[in-house]
């Protein structure tokens, strides 16, 4: 039989007759079936530095390497191995049973093999960084469409519209650091009108925060809807997060309950940035104390509250805006962000300024390091018209004295007969925060609606278009409603016991008794008259001896 050397050299020439091929295929039929499955060789296998070293072609019979894969080569029925080898990589292997003629390999053989190793090794490479790339090609492609689905199932968890509420103004900014983020932000709608406002931050980034994201705001929005308070929203949350969080992973949230009618703020916090309070004394943290969500169970959440008067804002964001460094590494930092909440001046909604402050920091070339979350909340200057307005007349906070009393809401209530209950219900929804016992509360509204008719009857003689004016206060220890009607010259007088007896026997007016029950119904009353008005102060005592005994 020909040589496989001069085969290859009559094939090159185009000589390769009928009777070799016969000879061929003969020899096929008799020679036994060579293993041909794929032999796996680890790269730390002894036989790979072997091949590197020697790269011709290497009879197997003649190796004794304690070598996995030499073990699979000689079961194979492999004779000889031509290893292919391109840039110092060893990019497989060229294995030959034993020939067809039963004779050893020629030193031709083994030259033409050689050189067939020469050509096929970087053939061989291509090939395989082709498929590589195709392979990689797919798989990101498949990376891609699930980022695209989870960014678009992230996108719906987050709000869709922003809350209406008359009198308040509400912005948001988010945009994560990847396709998705573990940041999050929404709003909580109560049946009673209260407003929930929720802010978190999961450590990380990418696909792993926010599958945390969703599983935490669904915990959170669970037990919000349970009519919690802020406190115990984030208690019960971290309790049930735990369990489940991934290892070195927590989440830091703000939780807040906002009464519009009031203006009061509840919230409590796990761990996340403090926010800015903007009032007319300057700029303040809202602060509470609590661990991020997720890193032990047990733990306990401080509640705090701030009464938000007209023109406060607040806001809440997460470290992405803070933590942001320029090209010179320095970070944007909390005392900038104070500083230019403290110089705002309202020409442009907040978040706006933040942004533009951000990218003129960051500069152009800014990689953005972490997700960016804002949330801002306003009160208008004014309310009007809306059920509960800002009044012109002075604040009682403005009045020597009196320093101390922040307010929850004023009203103007038409003079026309039964608009007493109007008063009295709208009372009720802003000191409903205070939760107040129920009998206090219903004899504040019973004083509330009987002050409110003496003053559209005596002092507004019931005219629909000279409003009784209310303002509701409250102070560390004190409630307060003050109620206002434009006087009709005669002062109001103190209330006396009436002398039932007297009155019984109609020797005495049957009338008198108003001032006498409301001085019943509430722990003190302040009596002020003046030429152009009378105003009645009705005050409850939020503690002590006289909120017990009443």
């Amino acid at each position: 039989m020909a040589t496989i050397m001069q085969r290859f050299q009559k094939m090159r020439s185009g000589r390769v007759k009928r009777e070799d091929l016969a000879i061929q295929k003969t020899s096929e039929k008799r020679s036994s079936k060579v293993e041909t499955s794929p032999i796996d060789i680890a790269p730390n296998d002894p036989v790979v530095a072997y091949f590197l070293s020697s790269p011709g072609a290497t009879e197997i019979d003649k190796l004794h390497l304690d070598s996995p894969a030499l073990r699979a080569i000689k079961s194979a029925g492999i004779k000889i191995v031509i290893p292919l080898i391109s840039q110092g990589e060893l990019v497989g292997l060229l294995n030959l049973g034993p020939r067809m003629s039963e004779q050893d390999y020629s030193t031709y053989d083994r030259t033409l093999l050689n050189d067939l190793a020469t050509q096929a090794a970087p053939a061989l490479r291509v090939a395989q960084l082709v498929r590589e790339q195709r392979s990689q090609a797919l798989e990101r492609e498949r990376i891609d469409q699930e980022l695209r689905v989870a960014r678009l199932i992230q996108q719906t968890l987050l709000p869709q519209e922003l809350p209406s509420l008359p009198g308040w103004q509400l912005e948001s900014y988010y945009q994560p650091a990847r396709a998705v983020g573990g940041d999050f932000y929404d709003f909580l709608y109560f049946e009673d009108g209260r407003l929930g406002i929720l802010i978190g931050d999961v450590t990380d980034k990418g696909v792993p925060a926010a599958l945390v994201m969703a599983t935490t705001r669904s915990i959170l929005r669970s037990n919000a809807f349970g009519a919690l308070s802020p406190g115990k929203v984030l208690e019960q949350t971290n309790d049930l997060l735990h369990p489940d969080i991934p290892p070195k992973m927590f989440v830091t949230c703000l939780y807040a309950i906002l009464d519009p009618a009031s203006g009061q703020l509840q919230y409590a916090n796990a761990g996340h940035d403090l926010p800015y309070w903007h009032h007319k004394g300057g700029i303040s943290e809202l602060r509470a104390t609590g661990m991020p969500l997720g890193l032990m169970p047990g733990m306990v959440y401080e509640e705090k509250e701030a009464i938000l008067a007209p023109g406060d804002s607040v806001l809440l964001y997460s470290d992405g805006l803070v933590e942001a460094h320029n090209a010179k590494r320095d970070m944007f930092g909390f005392p900038r962000l104070m500083t230019l909440l403290g110089e705002y001046k309202g020409n442009m909604p907040v978040i706006d300024l933040l942004l533009g402050e951000l990218a003129e920091f960051t500069g152009s070339e800014w990689e953005q390091e972490d997700d960016v979350t804002l949330v801002t909340l306003r009160r208008s200057e004014s309310n009007e018209g809306s059920e509960i307005i800002t009044m012109s007349t002075p604040h009682i906070d403005e009045k020597p004295g009196d320093s101390g009393w922040h307010m929850l809401a004023e009203m103007k209530i038409a003079s026309e007969p039964g608009n007493e209950r109007q008063a009295m219900e709208q009372v009720g929804q802003a000191v409903q925060v205070l939760n107040l016992p129920e009998r206090r509360l219903e004899k504040l509204k019973t004083a509330v609606a009987e002050a409110t008719m003496n003053a559209m009857e005596h002092g507004n003689k019931y005219q629909p278009d000279v409003p009784v004016t209310i303002q509701v206060l409250i102070s560390e220890a004190a409630l307060m409603v003050r109620i206002r009607d434009q006087g009709n010259g005669k002062p109001i007088v103190e209330p006396h016991t009436p002398d039932i007896e007297a009155k019984l026997a109609e020797l005495q007016s049957p009338r008198g008794w108003g001032l006498f029950l409301i001085k019943n119904l509430v722990d003190d009353v302040h009596v002020i008259s003046d030429e152009d008005h009378h105003t009645l102060e009705l005050i409850l005592y939020l503690e002590g001896d006289n909120h017990d005994g009443k």
